[in-house]
Order: structure tokens, then sequence, then C-alpha cells
């Protein structure tokens, strides 16, 4: 042991004299790296099944050239040998916590210059988004700050084409907010947002990033869109692979084959948006799976984590598309998973979450034949001419019909909430009914409305119908709002069972009624993915049981944060969502789950609430691929083996904390 104490040290100061300086070896003389004497590490590949940014790769031969030149820290940028994950300086990689910056092993300037030579220019040292209206990082614009202020919760563009910004604000420690939206003094700090980004256009800088940050221990972060709930692409003092800009498109035909699958297909790159790929798709004349936001990623945590969508009572989530994924491992190689080759890691990433098995380059997903979509919408609210009971009423007799709506294909956006001291409304944002006409749809709920019409409350709703998926969807989803530092939600899946008979029917209406009535909103979706595609995936098997995957969250007034009274209000709002509001959802529904995208930060034991009995097999994968602990998001598969120095309302885990082994 005492030997091995001193190996380890020495190692140490090995790896702390290699991150504080770079030069190379030209003839005899030792000169700076630098632009001009270090090119960007890249060897371009030619091949049909690739995209163009996955064309630029780094090899061992790239490597062996730096060698060559003795740049002197290449031994940062080498690839891992996962058939010895014990050598010695694996173990000298893998401390208590993971790097921070001012640590010894936390790369100096030189060497995050070297780093950007080598990445060809890529690497960003990152600033909030809203540090325009401070002083802090010299960029202080008073007209900038004025449009973010305007903007900031009504466009998600912005935000989803920042390096950093993420919509689940009150996880990053809400450390650089615009002054009008967050009425106190502070300066504006990182917070969790990582101090260094690579803007990623090639899978060669994926690849250099990955190495670099699993030979110092760096918290390695992934992010696209920054859309998750759970703040999962972001990490204080992390090195984020920001892979928003890998935009490329490919159509592969109307008979791509690919192991089983025979049919129409696309290759979307990481960065690809939901409003792209349907756009492509329209272009196409075919119909794709995605999610309803229009800046929502596709490649990242959506596909990855499962996915739902308007089609998905019709063709399955988005996880059920993918037919094969291209991806950068933790060990720095790039793969290809699929039904022939490495297969775990298919299924794995089929619905396993994202940021945790590797850093996905492109997904290749099936299309279908181009439909018609119709849809139509309306507001019920209780007041002067609907009664409360007539209000619940109403809402129950459209819930109770949740097998029959899913069975017939279609798909719902609601929102039910309280409004003012004792009144409610139930907000359709849009009944969507693919293949069917506007006859079709009025027909499947001519039933629903004759209940309604009984009860004194008769709809005129206007159905509209399109020849095709994109122009509805243009037509039903606006664009949504973002920034959640004011909220706090969970999220059921509510399976067939729970309508098998008028009892469990009646009891699990009155649970979702006891928690409107609390004060919370209920929104959610009426949909069922059942069993499409591919026969087995990683995908939570409640999924397939469900008929509603339904949302509930509490709000509260900005002005809570300003006092110690206000925090304590906060957290008694945030303790009773998951120990009392959510946890009788739970109950009532033994054995189902929750969607690990749309779900609570603390969802008690998330492991078999988001995969059930596929954990086992994903941590086992997860341990395969990546036994250094490289890749963490919170709650994703193996995130138990690690644990925040710091917390947000004494148990919400901190995002701007330092990441250690639990």
């Amino acid at each position: 042991m005492v030997m091995w104490d001193v190996y380890s040290a020495a190692l140490l100061l090995y790896f702390i004299h290699i991150t504080r300086a770079q030069t190379i070896k030209d003839g005899a003389a030792t000169i700076a790296a630098k632009y001009g004497t270090v090119a960007p590490a890249a060897a371009k590949m030619i091949s049909g099944a690739l995209l163009p940014s996955e064309t630029l790769q780094l090899t061992d031969l790239n490597l062996a050239n730096l060698t060559t030149l003795k740049l002197s820290n290449i031994s940062l940028f080498g690839f891992a040998d996962n058939s010895d994950t014990k050598t010695r300086r694996g173990r000298i990689a893998s401390g208590t916590c993971k790097t921070y910056p001012g640590e010894a092993l936390w790369p100096s300037d030189v060497v995050w210059d070297v780093f950007d030579l080598l990445l060809g220019g890529a690497l960003i040292k990152t600033q909030p988004v809203a540090s325009p209206c401070y002083d802090d990082f010299g960029n202080y614009n008073t007209s900038q700050c004025t449009w973010l202020s305007a903007n900031w919760a009504n466009d998600s563009y912005f935000h989803t084409d920042d390096p950093t910004s993420i919509n689940a604000e009150i996880y990053q420690n809400m450390t650089c907010l615009p002054p009008e939206l967050w009425p106190y003094d502070q300066d504006c700090t990182l917070g969790s947002y990582p101090p260094y980004s690579v803007n990623v256009s090639n899978v060669a800088q994926i690849q250099l990033a990955i190495n670099l940050a699993r030979a110092l221990n760096l918290r390695l972060v992934v992010k696209n869109t920054g859309h998750d709930f759970g703040a999962k692409s972001t990490g204080a003092g992390g090195l984020n692979i920001w892979t928003h800009n890998l935009k490329d498109i490919e159509f592969l035909g109307d008979s791509y084959t690919t192991g089983t699958y025979t049919g129409p297909a696309l290759r979307l790159g990481a960065g690809v948006q939901a409003y792209e790929m349907y756009a492509a798709c329209h272009q196409y004349n075919v119909t794709c799976v995605g999610g309803e936001g229009k800046t929502v990623g596709i490649v990242g945590g959506y596909i990855q984590g499962g996915g739902h969508s308007p089609m998905s009572s019709l063709y399955g989530l988005a996880a059920d598309q993918a037919l094969s994924f291209n991806l950068v491992t933790p060990d720095g190689r790039f793969v290809t998973a699929d039904e022939s080759q490495n297969t775990d890691l298919f299924w794995a990433l089929r619905g396993g979450g994202g940021g945790t098995f590797g850093v996905v380059t492109s997904v290749t997903v099936k299309a279908h034949p181009k439909l018609p979509v119709s849809f139509f919408t309306f507001t019920i609210s209780s007041g002067a001419n609907v009664t409360t009971e007539a209000f619940w009423s109403a809402f129950q007799a459209y819930w109770d019909g949740f097998v029959t709506w899913t069975e017939a294909g279609t798909y719902s956006y609601f929102w039910t909430f309280p409004v003012g001291t004792d009144g409610y409304s139930f907000y359709m944002q849009a009944w969507w009914a693919p293949n069917k006409t506007a006859a079709e749809l009025e027909a499947l709920v001519s039933p629903l409305f004759a209940r309604w019409s009984a009860l004194g409350i008769n709809l005129t709703p206007v159905y509209q119908e399109y020849e095709n998926f994109h122009d509805a969807w243009e037509a039903a989803f606006p664009l949504e709002a973002w920034g959640l530092n004011t909220v706090r939600q969970a999220s059921r899946l509510f399976p067939r069972q729970n309508w098998a008979n008028d009892s469990i029917r009646a009891e699990t209406f009155a649970a979702v009624r006891w928690v409107i009535e609390q004060g919370l909103w209920v929104y959610g979706f009426h949909m069922a993915p059942g069993q499409h595609g591919y026969p087995d995936s990683a995908v939570n098997p409640a999924w397939r049981e469900t008929v509603g995957h339904i949302m509930l969250a509490r709000n509260w007034d900005v002005s809570l944060w300003g006092s110690a009274e206000g925090i304590a209000e906060i957290k008694e709002i945030s303790d009773n969502l998951t120990y009392v509001w959510s946890a009788r959802w739970r109950e009532l529904t033994p054995g189902a789950g929750s969607y690990c995208s749309e779900s609570d930060y603390i969802e008690p034991d998330f492991q078999h609430s988001f995969w059930g009995d596929h954990y086992e097999r994903l941590y086992e994968i997860k341990q395969k691929y990546d036994p250094y602990g490289l890749l963490f998001a919170q709650n994703a598969v193996g995130s138990e083996d690690w644990k925040p120095d710091a917390y947000i309302l004494g148990n919400l885990p901190s995002q701007a904390g330092k990441l250690c082994r639990a």
C-alpha cells in the first residue's frame, strides 16, 4: 500500500506537469505550441454511412503524428483501453471528486489554448446568456439586456442557440438572470454553467474533449438545446460538449434497408431540432415522429430517453423509430450501434437516457407515409354558466374516455388548473387525430360532447383539417415558454389498468381532482405508445401500458426567494410535491412509472420509476462502456454513484456544486 501511494504521488505530479505547459519539437528546437505549429487533430474518412460532420475523426495515426512532434501533453488526448480499467493511470484519474477549477489537475490557460489548437478554434470560454445585464464579464450592454428581459420567457430559440443556457434555471442556482426577472441584488456568475464549451462541428472534436476530460477527471457535460426539466445538460466546473450545430439531415430514400427494416428513413445530426426535422420530412413527403415542442432537440435526451410525440398512439415513441446510432464512447472511440453491431449499446440508447453511454453524433430513424391530420381546441371554465360540479363532471367525462381516445390513434395536450380563489379551467391545446378527417374526428368525440351538453356545457369548436403532419403541427403547437425558477413538477405514466372498471377509474380521477384542488396545475397527454418497431429496447416497460402521461406542477411567486420565510414556503411546496401530492398518484399506479425527461427532480427510486426491470441491465452496460464514470447526468443510469456537494432547499441537488463519488 505504501509503494502504491508513492507511485500515485509520482503519477499525480506527472499529470500536474503536463497540464501546465505545451511545447512541440521542431528538429532540435523546442518551440511553443500555437496556431501555425499545431494543426487541428483530425483525419477525413470516406463513407456513405456518415454525415459530413462524422467524416473528420481522431485516429491513432493522428495521435502518432502528434507524438512525433513531441507535443508535451499528447497523453492527455489518447484513447482509453477498456480491457484494463484498473491501470494505475485509470486509478489516478478517478479521484474522490471531479477536478475543479483551481485544483492541481485543472488545465492551465496554456493547455486550454493548445486544446483549442487541436480543436481547430472550437473552444468557447463561456459567459452566461444574461451577462450583458451585468459588469462581471466585461460585456455590459443596456439595449441587449432590455431585449433579453423582454424575450427571456417567450423565445426558446436564442436560449437553445446558446452553449450554456438551460430551461431548468432553478438547478443552475439562478446566478445570472435578467434583473427585471430576478429582483435581487447579485453578481453574475457561471453557477452550474461549464466554464469551457466545445462548439462541435466534427467527431474529432468530441473525441478530443472526451479523452481530455477522462485523463484529467474533468466533469463532462453534453448539451444540445438544454430543454430537459432535470438540468441534465449543465454542470459547474465542467467541460461542455455542445452538439447544437451538428445540423446535417440526409434523406436516405423510400426503400432504405438496414437489418430487418426496409422503408423510408432519415439520418439526423445531433443538433437537429424538431422544427428542422419536420421541415425536412415535409420536403420529402414523409411523416416523422418527434415532440410537439418546436425547439426540442431530437437526437439527444429526447430520442434516447424514449420521446413521446403527437404520433405516439399511431407509431410509438421516438426511440421506436431509431434504426442506428453513431456515437463516441467514453474511451474516445467512434462506433456505430445497430441491430448487428454493438447491440447492447443499441438497446440502451433506445430509451436508456441521454448523456450516459456516449455522445451521439447522429441517428438514423424511420419515416412514415404522408398522412392527413385533424385537430380542434377548446376551453371549459367554471363560473357564471358552469358550476364547479359541472366543471368536474365535464373533465371526468374526458378522462373516462382515455382508452377510447388512444385506441382511435389520437393524442391530446391539455391543461387543467385553478383560477382565482374558487374557479377552474380546462384548456385543450390540441386534440390531435392523425390519419383522420375532421368529420371522423367529430364523430369520434360526439358522445363526449353529448355528455357535456347534458351538463349545460355547449361547445362549438372549429375542427381543422390538414393534408400533412407539418402544416397541422405548425398550426396546433405554438412556441412554448422557457425558464423554470418558480415551479417544481412531477409526472406519472397512468396505465390502462386504471380504467379497467368504474371503481379504479373513479378513484384515479379523484386523485387527479384532489391535486388540482390543492392549487396545482395538472397537464399532460392522452396517448398509448404501445409496442412498435423493434421488439425490445430500454424504454420503460410502463410506457407500453400507458394511456396517459400526466404531469403536476406547483408554482410560486418569485418574491418568495427574497426572504427566509419565503424560502421556507418554497421548500414546503417542493417537499409536498414529491412526498404528498405525487405520492398519492404513485400509490394508485403500482408498478407504473414516470417519464425520465419530464419527471420529479428527486423522483423516489428513479431507477425503477424511469426504467422498471430494465435498470439492472442498463447499469451493467453503463459500467461496461463507462467504467471511468465520465458521463454523468442527474437521475441518469449510474448517477447514484455520484453526489453533489451542494443542495437547493436542503434536498434538491445543485448542479452548481462539485460532483463527488457517493
